[in-house]
Formats: C-alpha cells, structure tokens, sequence
C-alpha cells in the first residue's frame, strides 16, 4: 500500500511521516510510538502543522473510502490516525460517534 502518497496527498513528504508508516504496516508499535511521534509533532510549525494533521484527515478518509476491502486493515488505519490526531491535537478534524460520546 503506497502509505507515503496518501499521507502526504501527493505533496510534501514530512519527516514525520517515516514515523508513523511502521506504525500503519504493524499497528503492534503503535504504543511505544505514539510519545516520539508526539514530540516530533510538537515541533512542526505553520504550513508543516496543518500539512501534518490532514495527512492523518488524508488516512482517515482513504480506510473509510476502502473499509469494505479489507476491514481489518482499514480499521487500524483509521484507529493509528485518529489515536495520533486525538493525542497531538487534542480532537478530530473528523469527528465520529465513537469519539463523540466520550
């Protein structure tokens, strides 16, 4: 699965993102990623920030688009994107039930 081009919407490739790729391919690292992940984050700024928060909105959409192909899958990508994006930004672009009622 081509991770990279969904993330980064075809544009800028931020560093970050080598981050959390190992995490989508086996979301068993997801847990001891999330703090370096977090403080990587942190340090973005601007464009970069807003870049990085639509490539996890970018990942989101792309399993919910694809979640009848692989269900699995496209389950823990979704869970990988909306757990990061709740954590850094402290909600989601793309609010669901699930989180809603929390």
């Amino acid at each position: 699965m081509d991770y990279i081009g969904i993330i980064s919407g075809n544009g800028e490739v931020l560093d970050i993102y080598q981050m959390i790729i190992p995490c989508l391919e086996n979301i068993e690292i997801l847990p001891q990623s999330i703090e370096p992940i977090y403080y990587k984050a942190i340090k973005l700024e601007g464009d970069g920030l807003d870049h990085f928060r639509f490539g996890l909105v970018r990942l989101q959409v792309y399993a919910d688009i694809h979640r009848y192909e692989d269900s699995d899958e496209m389950q823990k990508i979704k869970y990988a994107a909306q757990i990061l994006e709740k954590i850094i930004f402290g909600n989601l672009m793309l609010e669901t039930e699930a989180f809603a009622s929390e």
